[in-house]
């Protein structure tokens, strides 16, 4: 039987594009790479950004550490428009989302443990051991079973989307990931509800961020298929990475920027731009002026990882 092929078309009149940070650390030089690509790739096309904190998690949240980023990005000349949005604000929505997942006989409950579905599992893919379990309708009217997470059912059909950056890429959920969970056992929105969500609402048509996010787009475009809404268009910058290869991050304890046009020229030559050095500017506005002129998303490299030294 031949394999159905499901294309994916986004649909949007208004380039908006955002940078979503979770406020666990200060902003790193990961981070600003993901903010400056899309900053710069929506400036260039007269767009807007917008700016989000994805605090749904908030056992991960450091108390004031969204207020250094936001902080950083204005020191070095970031501006987005509109109010800073917050996840945590924002509750109704994927209750909304959820329910409506459920209503449609898509969602339910799941009793395994990591360890148990280590064991049953073939390369980490959930093996669909709860799928037969039902979940009550209106759920948020009932209590739920403290153990359970909720699972979204995904079919075997592949799944394509094109990458403005790296290109074609396709997956099929079924075999490569299996039911996710879209609400986890410690009753937090899981992340792919909550961003396709917040995109949504948005409307966002752009999204901008790093290549270890690119595993999670299939889960989102299908996450968006069945809420109904349009699919933006996605780009994966490769990630930087230190002289042992791990990835720059909170958890690698990655340094906070130093607010400066320095930084700002080594990133914007990271992502292949053809930039002058800081001596050519005299203000961190003339830098951004000049990168908004210049910028080709083109020029950034097709790849996962990138070295660097900060």
């Amino acid at each position: 039987m031949k394999e159905k092929k499901r294309s994916v078309k986004p649909f949007f009149t208004q380039y908006r594009g955002r940078f979503a940070p979770s406020p666990s650390g200060e902003l790193h030089f990961g981070s600003l790479l993901a903010a400056m690509a899309s900053y710069a790739d929506a400036r260039s096309q007269n767009g807007l950004w917008l700016l989000r904190i994805d605090d749904i998690d908030q056992q991960r949240v450091i108390p004031h550490s969204d207020q250094h980023i936001v902080q950083s990005l204005e020191q070095i000349g970031f501006q987005w428009d509109g109010e800073i949005s917050y996840q945590s604000q924002c509750i109704s929505n994927y209750e909304e989302a959820l329910e409506k997942l459920i209503q449609m006989g898509l969602v339910y409950p799941c009793h395994c443990s990591r360890k148990q579905i280590k064991v049953l599992s073939h390369d980490g893919v959930y093996s669909g051991t709860c799928r037969h379990r039902i979940i009550k309708k209106n759920f948020f009217h009932h209590s739920l079973d403290k153990n359970s997470a909720l699972r979204l059912k995904v079919n075997s059909d592949k799944l394509f989307f094109s990458d403005e950056i790296q290109q074609n890429c396709q997956q099929n959920l079924a075999r490569e990931v299996g039911d996710f969970v879209i609400f986890r056992r410690d009753q937090v929105f899981s992340y792919q509800l909550s961003v396709v969500v917040d995109d949504y609402i948005s409307q966002i048509s752009h999204i901008i961020r790093g290549f270890d996010l690119l595993d999670s787009t299939a889960r989102q475009i299908y996450l968006q298929q069945q809420l109904g809404y349009p699919t933006p268009k996605y780009a994966h910058i490769p990630l930087a990475v230190n002289e042992k290869q791990i990835k720059l991050s909170k958890l690698s304890q990655a340094k906070k920027i130093k607010s400066n046009l320095s930084t700002l020229i080594s990133a914007a030559q990271f992502l292949g731009q053809s930039i002058m050095t800081d001596k050519d500017y005299d203000k961190i506005e003339d830098f951004w002026q000049h990168l908004f002129l210049i910028w080709d998303i083109n020029k950034i490299s097709k790849m996962e990882k990138k070295e660097i030294m900060v």
